[in-house]
């Protein structure tokens, strides 16, 4: 539910490099609750080399050698021309020049990856949404960068006719000194639905870094903020409705020592049927080795009730806390898994019940330039106000990652 940017994947504990800060992205056709943690998990806290962190590539800020990313300048530093008057030479000597060396031509854009992702989320209600959107990735040759995103999304839920999306969307991805800014813009297709417009901003900017001596992230506070407008891919009769929402919001990660992390995003929205809502997620973790203990707390608010006529969940006092313990490691050298698990309790309009979840995604390694990313999930965290009635939801994931 909140979103923003291509999902960066992580490998084996690193952000890749294709990350553009610690903060995670989040993807609208997401029923966030469920799989948050999950997301949120993966993407901030296992902030592990230097090089990996985009963020910092700052040529102020670090050495040259362990920048990730060039920095050109705009202009040469230190180049003052001067005139000479030198007296003509009585017998010029004929002088070599030396060879022409053919230098290549350098593209103005190069595809950097092509990272295809795969989401299907099936409820006890019978509501199914599967999304598949591959993002194609170029590099400037300035090293600002160009994503070009479509996909093919299908959403089925009882007492509606299907509705199949193509979303169209070209985001462009640049950095001034320490911030590092991301603006999207493009249109949703539908087959039985009109078109709409959806857009996406994104500034993120470090306010402190330490390392260790190996340099590793030893502590740091990062911040972030997003707006975002687009159709509300909740489910198919909130798509038939036609409802769209505007959010914005801000993201803090505080990486307290090595081994243990916060994380918060505030939201609010606004939705074209006149309704308001605002969201918070906060998250502490710690990490022994390969194993990790968090608690996590999420509030969910709107100022009216519109699931019966608009088709989405919208409760007006939601409150989620849980504690998970996790483990991610090497299965076999080309294989790493992640599974972890929640037990909690949720709030939904002053009624008390358990939760639980458990989830499982692993990375294997087809080949040096090509990663596979699968899957599964269950929670019993409610997206929808089924009253007394049990409410569950199955999501299968899986990315394939090529990189050029």
């Amino acid at each position: 539910m909140v979103k923003n940017l291509a999902n960066p994947r992580q490998n084996k504990g690193d952000i890749t490099e294709d990350s553009v800060s610690v903060f995670p992205k989040l993807d609208e056709n997401s029923n966030l609750v469920p799989e948050l943690t999950e997301q949120i998990r993966e993407q901030i806290t296992s902030v592990a080399t230097l090089e990996n962190l985009n963020t910092f590539a700052d040529s102020n800020f670090l050495p040259e050698k362990l920048q990730s990313t060039p920095i050109l300048l705009a202009a040469p530093e230190n180049f003052n021309p001067a005139l000479r008057v030198t007296p003509k030479p009585i017998s010029p000597l004929p002088q070599k020049l030396p060879p022409t060396a053919n230098k290549p031509v350098q593209p103005v854009l190069v595809l950097e990856s092509i990272q295809t992702g795969f989401r299907s989320e099936l409820s006890n209600s019978e509501q199914q949404n599967q999304i598949i959107e591959p993002v194609f990735q170029f590099r400037l040759l300035n090293g600002q960068k160009i994503r070009l995103k479509t996909g093919l999304n299908t959403f089925n839920q009882p007492g509606f006719e299907p509705i199949t999306n193509i979303p169209f969307q070209v985001g462009w991805e640049g950095k001034t000194g320490k911030y590092t800014i991301q603006a999207a813009a493009g249109i949703d297709v539908f087959n039985r639905l009109p078109t709409a417009l959806n857009f996406n901003a994104q500034i993120d900017r470090p306010i402190f870094v330490n390392f260790t001596p190996t340099y590793q992230l030893k502590s740091g506070l990062f911040l972030s903020a997003l707006v975002e407008q687009s159709p509300y891919k909740f489910n198919a009769k909130t798509l038939e409705n036609q409802i769209t929402a505007l959010r914005s919001g801000l993201n803090v990660y505080w990486q307290i020592d090595p081994n243990t992390s916060f994380f918060s995003l505030y939201r609010v929205g606004l939705y074209n049927d006149d309704n308001f809502e605002q969201q918070s997620f906060s998250r502490l973790e710690h990490k022994w080795g390969k194993f990790w203990l968090a608690a996590n707390l999420f509030t969910w608010k709107y100022a009216n009730d519109r699931q019966d006529m608009s088709g989405y969940f919208s409760p007006h006092d939601f409150l989620v806390y849980n504690g998970e313990i996790g483990w991610g490691g090497d299965i076999f050298s080309f294989l790493n898994c992640r599974l972890n698990t929640t037990l909690g309790q949720q709030q939904l309009n002053g009624k008390t019940t358990g939760v639980n979840s458990y989830q499982t995604r692993c990375t294997a390694k087809i080949s040096p330039n090509i990663d596979l990313d699968f899957g599964y999930g269950f929670s019993n965290v409610r997206n929808l106000d089924t009253g007394d009635s049990s409410y569950n939801n199955k999501t299968f994931t899986s990315q394939l990652q090529v990189k050029f």
